[in-house]
């Protein structure tokens, strides 16, 4: 009669030979029983119709699960057959799940972009406005990518005003997510107008790093305005749905960043133009009302007044030639006085018209843009409006402008001569 075994034995023996025939499997099923350890394993069952079975992942294994798992949900395990002999119990030793009918990365994608709409973090309420004239904007990118130099080129010849900080950033491969995430911290604290999260294109895989939540959390929680651009216009990260503008490209983000040089020169030309149009319109005005002044004079001619005068005083003269020859001389003094006095005021009027025209035209001469660059001569102004110097005070902020250069100041002393 055979001797009976012991019950390690048997489970040790049981163990030996399911771990040696079953090696590879490679089973479907939908999860069930799902625990998060805090050892950092994984511990669930999978389940069909009819059936039940153990699984567990180990942490080693977790960091290069892209999804979350939930229960319910229908997966495809790829591991080997285990058996924990102190209990007799066997369970699958899970290497790689993917989930069913899907690529792991795409339903991750989805798990996350359905967690984070939930919290709000797409929503339009918490997207703050880029300005219109940043003076530094932060680039969060690759110090060696083609991204950089696209952005560099671009913003050469769109805006050159704008100064550019870049901040090298890890952007794909183990560990870029964190790298990411450091560096938006730290742009954040560079007091920017803009932050531009992004680098070219790539595979899924490649960019990967800007699907990751610590990235979303961190571009969220930034307090300044964040231009997404990774990849093509093709592709859509998590970052482009919870940044405040999303770009298609890196190139693209800068047109969105500065406003355009060569439009501002033509609206400044068309500026130019107005003005010269409506200071020859106010001229012309002036003109015109000095040239219906002086007709309206001759329609009421002094020297016809004058002439009828001097043909009752030549019939005075005629009737009462003995009688009335002082007072006939009198009364010409008289209107020979009133026309001195008539002509001396006409004249007065007219010089000072005249001197008023010339202010006009010195005035528009002064004040024209063709000759306002000159040494040691500025404009003042202060939020953005044009003010005089004797109307400012101490510890204004002011900028000095020239059609050139505009140059921000803060006014410490102020001296009357």
């Amino acid at each position: 009669m055979n001797s009976p075994i012991s019950v390690s034995t048997l489970n040790v023996q049981i163990k030996s030979l399911l771990e040696t025939t079953f090696i590879q499997i490679y089973v479907e099923g939908e999860i069930s029983n799902l625990t998060y350890h805090n050892s950092g394993h994984i511990y669930f069952s999978i389940k069909d119709e009819s059936s039940t079975i153990s699984c567990v992942m180990f942490k080693g294994n977790t960091k290069y699960l892209k999804f979350q798992l939930e229960n319910g949900l229908k997966i495809v395990i790829t591991g080997s057959l285990t058996v924990y002999a102190p209990r007799g119990n066997y369970q699958i030793l899970c290497n790689k799940i993917e989930p069913s009918g899907k690529g792991a990365l795409a339903f991750a994608f989805e798990q996350l972009k359905t967690k984070l709409e939930a919290k709000g973090y797409f929503d339009s309420v918490h997207k703050k406005v880029l300005p219109k004239y940043p003076k530094k904007i932060a680039l969060v990118t690759s110090p060696t990518g083609a991204a950089i130099e696209d952005m560099k080129k671009v913003a050469s010849h769109r805006w050159p005003l704008t100064k550019f900080i870049l901040v090298p950033t890890l952007v794909q491969g183990e560990g870029a997510s964190f790298d990411i995430v450091n560096s938006i911290k730290f742009a954040d604290k560079l007091d920017c107008d803009i932050m531009i999260v992004g680098r070219g294109g790539g595979s899924i895989e490649d960019l990967w790093a800007f699907n990751e939540e610590i990235v979303a959390n961190a571009i969220y929680e930034a307090k300044t305005p964040i231009i997404s651009a990774v990849g093509h216009e093709i592709d859509y990260m998590i970052s482009d749905f919870v940044a405040d503008v999303r770009a298609s490209t890196p190139s693209n983000a800068i047109e969105i960043a500065l406003p355009d040089i060569n439009e501002h020169r033509i609206y400044l030309d068309s500026l130019e133009n107005e003005y010269n149009n409506r200071f020859k319109n106010i001229l012309f005005n002036k003109q015109q009302e000095l040239s219906n002044m002086k007709k309206l004079f001759e329609q009421n001619s002094i020297e016809t007044k004058f002439n009828f005068i001097q043909t009752e005083i030549n019939l005075l003269k005629s009737s009462f030639k003995t009688d009335l020859s002082q007072k006939i001389l009198s009364s010409q003094n008289e209107l020979n006085l009133f026309k001195s006095s008539i002509k001396n005021s006409f004249s007065a009027f007219l010089l000072k018209s005249q001197n008023q025209i010339d202010l006009l035209k010195s005035n528009y001469e002064l004040n024209h843009p063709d000759k306002k660059d000159k040494n040691g001569f500025v404009q003042i102004s202060k939020e953005n409006k044009i003010i005089s110097l004797e109307d400012l005070k101490v510890g204004d902020e002011v900028e000095l402008q020239t059609p050139r250069y505009i140059a921000s100041c803060t006014l410490n002393r102020l001296t009357k001569q």
